[in-house]
């Protein structure tokens, strides 16, 4: 399945260990992530395109494209938030995972509409079990 895997990228990389180690588990789960460049170092080299338009007709591009959205919200992104609402606006299925403790936007814990789901977890192995949950639920 293609799962759409949205994260901060200009925002702030103090969860990079968490992007990473969701996007790994995907991949090793065999679905396919065309976002995983952005859970790592390459982030960079995927946002070096100096044109905007280009960056936004591929990334809605590649949701339009996935089953399901998973977003990682702990740091607070303008992209990852647009991203959200891009997919739910198609009636894809989101999951939005953020660390225990991190303050997250009452937009999206306040969100009540069909399709999404926002969950805390403890830590990474804890994340892990619920975007499988979620998959399996998702179905294809």
């Amino acid at each position: 399945m293609k799962i759409y895997f949205a994260c901060a990228i200009v925002g702030g990389r103090q969860d990079e260990v968490a992007y990473q180690r969701f996007v790994a588990a995907l991949l090793a789960d065999g679905h396919e992530v065309p976002t995983a460049m952005n859970a790592g170092p390459g982030w960079a080299e995927m946002e070096g395109s100096p044109n905007p338009n280009k960056v936004y007709r591929r990334d809605t591009g590649w949701i339009d494209e996935s089953r399901a959205l998973v977003a990682e919200v702990s740091t607070p992104s303008h992209g990852v938030g647009y991203e959200i609402s891009y997919a739910l606006e198609r009636g894809k299925p989101v999951l939005c995972l953020y660390r225990r403790g991190a303050r997250v936007s009452k937009m999206l814990t306040g969100n009540t509409m069909p399709g999404i789901q926002i969950v805390e977890y403890g830590d990474i192995d804890e994340g892990i079990g619920m975007i499988r949950t979620f998959i399996e639920q998702t179905g294809d």
